[in-house]
């Protein structure tokens, strides 16, 4: 028999049921975690008298000699041992001999893999911070030239108001640093070791958990065993971070595949991060901001993957629970090449000031400014001074202007209590930085913000 459990079964397992049942060909990404956290326990189990200084040593010796044969790609990898629990296991035992029987004393592979899948996913989160803050770096150096680059902004895709190109690239910074504060705030809850639950229950050899999760660098161990060996909401936490991460992206991409259309031609993106056509010459496509917007589609189904997994599952342990490595495997893997790459199409864009500053001069942008004129200066109620701004710009449409180039006798005639000093509120740039309260678009308070972001990310280093 090779399983290692097989000391009930008559029969040995069916090929089908190996290829179906096994793991082994995708959960072997967690060696070193597995390896580490054999080390930790085999060392925990030698504190406590459990195992003998020389077995200890023949186990550190023979884990190592299998990390180096998984490194240099001998080491055989095969289905009928199911996980790469069992494969590094009875390669260790084929190694060190009895000692390596001994290792799996006072553990489970239910507490192993809950162990291993949750160091990965932690690394991962700092992984995953350390790449977010590589973007929002690229994106300040980017905001910082652009702090009085008039851009119209926009509600319901519509021209809205005047702001500046580094205020509109601050909205992401916002979002950016949000995704950081989720990532650390799900490493810090899920920071706590599996280890020495065995199979749901506990254990009665006596073990030191707390020592064991020293070792791995978790800050403390789980509270419930019957709980922890089944919990997957780790999993399902990065999952959901790296959603809401690409969701950011996405919007992100979005506009960047709008600002380099022709309609707008606000940027133009580096050959070095674009694509042609195979039959139109002249194309230049926006290949990485639309795949950054298809791959989070990807991530999503990820995500209502595995909690369609866990829904239904009974204490404790299930073989379900399987099913919930690949997609985080390919998520996290998502979000490293995502982040590296739409990091590098921001920093070599270049951006169309001129573009933008043509586009402030339609959809009547400096109208709200009128309003608040009206308001400000000719003490007249804001729905009355709403319907003359309306009639100021009918009276633009009418002319074919904007309603920043509009002369001051149109106005006059719309309504007399309207004064010269009315056209310097018209103003598109004047218009932008009026609005500097706190968190504005006004050139100041966009530079403000700038340096909140890049104070914050000095903090982090």
């Amino acid at each position: 028999m090779e399983k290692m459990w097989s000391g009930r079964f008559q029969k040995g397992a069916a090929k089908l049921l190996d290829e179906f049942n096994a793991s082994i060909m995708f959960d072997r990404k967690l060696y070193k975690e597995d390896i580490e956290g054999s080390i930790a326990h085999a060392t925990m189990l030698a504190k406590q008298g459990i195992l003998s200084k020389e077995e200890l040593a023949s186990i550190k010796e023979g884990l190592a000699q299998v990390e180096k044969e998984i490194e240099e790609g001998t080491f055989e990898w095969k289905i009928s041992d199911e996980d790469l629990h069992m494969a590094i296991e009875k390669r260790l035992t084929q190694l060190i001999g009895d000692a390596g029987k001994k290792l799996h004393t006072a553990r489970s592979r239910n507490d192993q893999v809950a162990t291993d899948f949750r160091r990965y996913v932690l690394k991962a989160n700092k992984n995953i911070i350390e790449g977010i803050k590589a973007l929002m770096e690229a994106i300040v150096v980017v905001a910082e030239k652009h702090t009085d680059t008039l851009l119209p902004g926009m509600t319901h895709l519509q021209h809205a108001q005047p702001i500046n190109f580094a205020y509109h690239l601050g909205a992401y910074l916002s979002m950016f640093k949000r995704d950081i504060e989720r990532f650390e705030s799900s490493y810090e809850r899920n920071n706590i070791s599996p280890l020495g639950c065995a199979a749901l229950a506990g254990t009665p050899h006596k073990i030191d958990r707390e020592y064991s999760a020293k070792l791995l660098g978790f800050d403390g161990v789980s509270v419930n065993c019957l709980d922890t060996v089944s919990d997957r909401d780790f999993a399902l936490e990065i999952l959901f971070n790296i959603s809401t991460l690409m969701m950011h992206i996405s919007r992100l991409s979005e506009e960047l595949i709008l600002w380099s259309s022709y309609e707008f031609k606000f940027i133009e993106l580096s050959d070095e991060y674009s694509t042609g056509s195979s039959i139109m010459p002249q194309k230049k496509n926006p290949d990485v901001p639309e795949l950054l917007r298809g791959k989070t589609g990807r991530v999503y189904g990820a995500l209502v993957g595995l909690l369609t997994v866990m829904k239904g599952l009974p204490l404790a342990y299930n073989k379900d629970t399987q099913e919930d490595k690949e997609g985080v495997f390919d998520a996290v893997e998502t979000a490293y090449i995502s982040l590296e790459i739409l990091k590098e199409t921001i920093a070599t864009m270049q951006v169309n000031e001129k573009n933008m500053l043509k586009a402030c001069k339609k959809g009547h942008l400096s109208a709200t400014d009128l309003a608040d004129y009206l308001v400000e200066k000719c003490d007249i109620p804001f729905r009355e001074a709403h319907f003359i701004t309306g009639e100021a710009v009918a009276k633009a449409e009418e002319l074919g202007i904007d309603l920043s180039d509009m002369e001051y006798k149109y106005l006059k005639e719309i309504d007399e209590r309207i004064g010269e000093d009315v056209m310097s509120y018209l103003s598109i740039e004047n218009s932008m930085n009026a609005r500097c309260s706190q968190g504005g678009t006004s050139t100041q308070t966009t530079k403000e913000q700038l340096e909140y972001f890049k104070n914050y990310l000095k903090e982090q280093k």
